[in-house]
């Protein structure tokens, strides 16, 4: 009697986890970045009479300033699990962000270089998400992914703005995603996925804040191990994602 029920513990734990299981996949990206910077006093310029140049420099540089958008490209690795419909994926993701702009060469004029320089961030992220399909109603291939990604910078180079341009080795930003599934190979579906990623808090020096904000586009593919008919017997035939 013994050996029976272990036996069963272990074929339900084996099929609880199979059912938690939801797959694995990679992903490629092409990102569309920016960088924000606000001077928290340059509303307040006036004439320094006390200052070698008759200005006080915090007040004119950085400006506040939005830079161009910078287009780079991204990659990763994933984990899903949960239920039909409600799921948790874990990733591990390689991206490049910054932003082009141009340097200020005379800051009490506004005179700036003529040519964009790129300010370069290459990060390499842990992100976590909530995955839910067929959310408010809409068709069970999309999907909705809110979540917070934990980001360790493995690089930068910062030509613009470099005294307020080194943002910290660990941080965090949000995201919020927006994807569709779609099966082409018995146990391997497609995606495509498109996410706002934004810094929630701007990074602080002196009276400078600055943030990032990412947009990005994945392509990618994702092994399932099981369908549908498996998890549902009333359900046999495949019908997508929400298996």
């Amino acid at each position: 009697m013994k050996k029976i029920l272990i036996v069963l513990t272990l074929f339900l734990s084996l099929k609880n986890k199979a059912q938690f299981f939801r797959g694995v996949g990679v992903f490629g990206a092409v990102t569309e970045s920016t960088n924000f910077y606000k001077n928290t006093q340059q509303d307040q310029r006036d004439w320094n009479r006390d200052s070698l140049t008759g200005y006080n420099r915090t007040y004119y540089y950085p400006q506040n300033t939005i830079s161009r958008e910078y287009f780079s490209w991204g990659a990763g690795i994933f984990a899903e699990f949960g239920g039909n419909y409600g799921r948790w994926q874990t990733e591990l993701e390689y991206v490049n962000k910054g932003g082009k702009i141009r340097e200020l060469t005379e800051p009490f004029n506004g005179i700036r270089n003529a040519d964009y320089s790129t300010n370069k961030y290459t990060y390499i992220q842990w992100n976590n998400y909530l995955k839910y399909f067929g959310p408010f109603g809409l068709h069970p291939n999309l999907y909705l992914m809110p979540g917070v990604r934990l980001e360790y910078q493995f690089s930068s180079s910062t030509s613009v703005y470099a005294p307020y341009s080194t943002f910290p080795k660990f941080w965090f930003s949000g995201n919020l995603g927006l994807g569709y599934e779609f099966p082409i190979l018995k146990k391997i579906n497609a995606f495509v996925e498109y996410h706002w990623n934004p810094d929630i808090i701007y990074h602080k020096k002196d009276q400078v804040k600055a943030r990032n904000r990412t947009f990005e586009l994945r392509f990618g593919l994702v092994y399932r191990p099981k369908k549908r008919s498996i998890d549902d017997c009333n359900a046999p035939r495949y019908k997508g994602p929400a298996y």
